[in-house]
C-alpha cells in the first residue's frame, strides 16, 4: 500500500511540476507572443476600450488617432484624417474585422501597456499607457501620387535609396477606412463587403497593388539582366548583337520580335536605353538560366521582403532548374515576360540597389516610437538587406539607365535636365484576350547622388500604349516632388503639372 501511495505522490508532483512549468513559460517566456497575436481579444478590443496612440506622418501630419466614439461599449473609436490617401499602408482597427496595416504591425505599441517605470510607487503599481509612432511617408508625396494617377488602377512607390525608408507608397483603388472603425457592426461589415468587392480589373480595394498585385516587369526587368551581365559574364557587355526585328529561339518555332516591328541591335549600352527586345532575349540565352535566377533572386526575387507591413506578395522569377531545358523561357525571362512577376514594390527596390551603389537597403516605414511623455523611445536604425553587387559594378549601369531618358524610350517623358533623372521603362502583354499591357517605370534621381528611387506600374492598358506614355507622366510627376521635399520645398507645386 504504502509503496502505491509514494507512486501516487510521485504523479501528483510530477503533474504539478508540469503546471508550473507551463505557468512559467506562458507568462516569462511565450507572454510576449501572446500579446500580439491577431487572435487575442485585447489586441482586438483594446483600441475601443482605451485610446490607442497616434499615427504621424515625416512632418508630423496625423494619419490615424484615437476619438470618443459616444458608444458606452466601444467609447474610443480610431479616426484617419487622411482617408483613403493613406489607408492601404495604415490600415484600421475594427471591432468585428480585427486590425490591419501598420494599425497591426505596431498594435503592441499602440496599445496601452506597461511603460517604464520613473518611482518606486511605479515599479509597485505600473503606469500604462500607448505610444505613438512616427513614419517615413511623406503625406506631400502621397498626394503627387494620387493625383498624378488620376484614380486610374495602378501603384507608385518611392524610396529613399540610402535608407530604405517608404516615402510614398499609394494605390488605386482604395478606400475610406473610417467606416472600419465605426462602433455600429453593421457599417463595419458593409464596408469590409465593399473593399473586398473586385472592379473591373480584379483588384478588390483592400489588395493594395503596391504590395500585394504582381504584373510581368517587362523591359524593367533588362535592369536585372544587364546587371547579371555585369557580375557573371561583363565580357557580354563588349559583344555586338545582330540588327534583327525578330530572332528565332531554339528548341521551338518561337520568335521574339521588337516592339513595334522595328529593328535593333549591338552593344548592350546601346540596346538598354532603346529596349531591344531580340537582342536582350539573346542576352538571356548567352547567361544562361542559371545565372540569370541567381542574379534576380539576389535583388529579391523568390524572397519575402522584410518590410514592417503585413501582406506583402513575393515577386517571382523561374528557377535555374525550370530554365534548364527551356531556352525560351530563359529569353522571355530575361525581359520580364511570360512567368515573371513582380510587385511594385519590388521593382522600387531593384531602381534603388542600383541608385545605392548595388546595395539593397530593408525598405520601412518606421521612423521613430515615441512615448506619452513626448520622448523618443527608439529610432529605426537603416540596414542592409541584399548585395546584388558591388558599387563599381552598379556604376556601370547607372549612365546606360540615364541614356534611356536622354534618347531612348524615356526621351520625350519630359524629365527635367536638372533632375538628372536615370530610369527604366515596361511594356509587358498582359495575355487577355484584349491584348492589353501593363505599364512600368523605375527610375531614380539625381543620378550622380540619388535620394529618391521609384517604381510606378499602370495596368490593363491599351495595346499601343507604353510603359513611356501611360507610367512617364506619373513618375516625372513623383520624382519632382520627391526632389523638391528632400530640398525642403513645397511639393505642391508639382502636382498642378500632373494630368
Amino acid at each position: 500500500m504504502s509503496r502505491r501511495l509514494g507512486y501516487l505522490g510521485a504523479l501528483m508532483i510530477l503533474l504539478f511540476a508540469v503546471i508550473i512549468g507551463q505557468s512559467v513559460y506562458l507568462q516569462f517566456f511565450h507572454a510576449e507572443a501572446l500579446n500580439q497575436s491577431p487572435l487575442n481579444p485585447r489586441q482586438q478590443s483594446a483600441g475601443q476600450h482605451s485610446p490607442r496612440g497616434v499615427i504621424e506622418a515625416a512632418d508630423g501630419e496625423i494619419l490615424a488617432q484615437s476619438v470618443k466614439s459616444g458608444n458606452s461599449l466601444y467609447p474610443w473609436m480610431r479616426e484617419y484624417p487622411l482617408g483613403s490617401l493613406t489607408a492601404g499602408v495604415v490600415g484600421w482597427v475594427s471591432n468585428s474585422h480585427g486590425d490591419w496595416g501598420l494599425e497591426a504591425q505596431y498594435s503592441s505599441d499602440l496599445i496601452a501597456h506597461k511603460q517604464p517605470p520613473k518611482s518606486l510607487a511605479q515599479v509597485l503599481a505600473p503606469v500604462t499607457a500607448a505610444d505613438s509612432i512616427q513614419l517615413t511617408l511623406e503625406p506631400a508625396l502621397q498626394r503627387v501620387a494620387a493625383k498624378a494617377l488620376h484614380g486610374e488602377d495602378g501603384a507608385v512607390v518611392a524610396l529613399d535609396p540610402r535608407t530604405g525608408a517608404v516615402l510614398a507608397m499609394y494605390s488605386n483603388p482604395t478606400y475610406n477606412p473610417n467606416p472600419m472603425s465605426s462602433p455600429n457592426v453593421a457599417t463595419e461589415d458593409a464596408t469590409w463587403a465593399a473593399i473586398n468587392k473586385n472592379n473591373a480589373h480584379h483588384f478588390p480595394p483592400l489588395g493594395m497593388i503596391a504590395t500585394q498585385q504582381s504584373f510581368p516587369p517587362g523591359s524593367t526587368m533588362k535592369v536585372v539582366t544587364t546587371a547579371s551581365v555585369v557580375v557573371n559574364k561583363p565580357q557580354l557587355l563588349f559583344k555586338s548583337y545582330p540588327r534583327l526585328v525578330c530572332t528565332p529561339l531554339p528548341n521551338t518555332n518561337k520568335v521574339l520580335c521588337n516592339d513595334g516591328l522595328t529593328s535593333c541591335g549591338g552593344l548592350i549600352s546601346i540596346m538598354l536605353p532603346v529596349s531591344c527586345d531580340p537582342g536582350y532575349g539573346l542576352v538571356g540565352l548567352d547567361l544562361g538560366g542559371t545565372d540569370l535566377s541567381a542574379t534576380a533572386n539576389s535583388f529579391g526575387y523568390n524572397q519575402s521582403i522584410p518590410i514592417d507591413l503585413p501582406g506583402v506578395a513575393t515577386s517571382y522569377f523561374p528557377s535555374a532548374a525550370t530554365l534548364k531545358y527551356d531556352q525560351p523561357q530563359v529569353a522571355y525571362s530575361a525581359i520580364g515576360q511570360e512567368n515573371v512577376r513582380a510587385t511594385a514594390l519590388q521593382n522600387a527596390l531593384v531602381a534603388a540597389a542600383i541608385a545605392n551603389g548595388g546595395t539593397t537597403m530593408t525598405p520601412h516605414f518606421l521612423n521613430q516610437i515615441i512615448s506619452p511623455s513626448g520622448k523618443v523611445v527608439s529610432t529605426y536604425k537603416p540596414a542592409a538587406w541584399l548585395n546584388p553587387m558591388t558599387p563599381t559594378q552598379a556604376q556601370q549601369i547607372v549612365p546606360l539607365m540615364q541614356n534611356v531618358v536622354r534618347f531612348g524610350t524615356a526621351a520625350y517623358v519630359g524629365f527635367l535636365p536638372q533632375d538628372d533623372v536615370a530610369a527604366k521603362t515596361g511594356t509587358a502583354q498582359t495575355g487577355n484576350s484584349a491584348h492589353n499591357t501593363d505599364d512600368w517605370m523605375i527610375a531614380f534621381a539625381p543620378a550622380t547622388h540619388p535620394v529618391v528611387a521609384v517604381a510606378v506600374i499602370v495596368p490593363y492598358q491599351n495595346i499601343s500604349t507604353t510603359g513611356a506614355e501611360a507610367a512617364g507622366p506619373v513618375m516625372k510627376c513623383v520624382i519632382e516632388g520627391a526632389l523638391a521635399i528632400n530640398q525642403g520645398l513645397p511639393a505642391s507645386g508639382t502636382a498642378t503639372t500632373c494630368k
